[in-house]
C-alpha cells in the first residue's frame, strides 16, 4: 500500500476508528510501543545511560570473564536512537563513547584481530560524517583529536588512517 492510499484510508475513518487502530498497532508492534513510550516521556539521559552500560559490558563483563567487544551492540543503540529522533549530541556522544571504551580496553589487552581496528575505523569515520551532517563536529573536537591520539599512543594498526580523517577537516 502507497503512502497515498494509506491516507486515503485514514481519511475514510471516523476518530474512534482511528484510535482503535493505533491501538492495535500499539498491542501489536513492540517498535510502535518503543516509540509511543519515547515521544510521550523521551527519556534521552535514561537511555544514553543504559546505552553506555550495555556498551560497556562489551568490553568490560560484570557477570562473565570474557570480553565479546561486539560492534553490533553499539551500532544498534545507535540505529535504534536515530530512528527514535534523539537528539544528534546524544547520538555523537554514544558513537564516540563506543570508540573511546574500545580504547580504554585495548590499553589494557593488546587486541590481535585486525577486524576490531578496521570496525572502530569505520566507527570513527561513520560518526565523523554524522556529526558533520548535523552540523556538530566543533562540539566534539576535544574527543576527536583525543580518540586519534589514543590510536597512536596504543600504536593501532591503523592509527595512520585515524590521523588522516582528522585532518581532512579544519575545526
Amino acid at each position: 500500500m502507497s503512502k497515498r492510499d494509506l491516507k486515503k484510508y485514514l481519511l475514510e475513518l471516523d476518530k474512534s476508528q482511528l484510535e482503535e487502530q493505533i491501538l492495535a498497532l500499539y498491542d501489536k508492534f513492540p517498535n510502535i510501543r518503543t516509540y509511543y513510550n519515547f515521544v510521550f516521556n523521551p527519556n534521552e539521559d535514561k537511555l544514553l545511560q543504559e546505552a553506555k552500560i550495555k556498551i560497556s559490558n562489551e568490553y568490560f563483563p560484570i557477570r562473565s570473564k570474557k570480553a565479546k567487544m561486539k560492534r553490533s551492540t553499539a551500532q544498534n543503540f545507535i540505529k535504534h536512537f536515530i530512528t527514535l529522533g534523539v537528539d544528534p549530541f546524544i547520538v555523537a556522544d554514544i558513537m564516540l563513547y563506543n570508540i573511546e571504551i574500545a580504547q580504554t580496553f585495548s590499553s589494557e589487552k593488546p587486541i590481535k584481530q585486525e577486524l576490531f581496528y578496521k570496525s572502530m575505523l569505520n566507527s570513527f569515520e561513520s560518526a565523523i560524517s554524522y556529526m558533520i551532517e548535523n552540523g556538530i563536529l566543533n562540539d566534539f573536537k576535544g574527543r576527536v583529536e583525543a580518540i586519534k591520539e589514543q590510536s597512536v599512543l596504543y600504536n593501532w594498526i591503523n592509527q595512520y588512517e585515524f590521523v588522516a580523517i582528522v585532518e581532512r577537516f579544519d575545526y
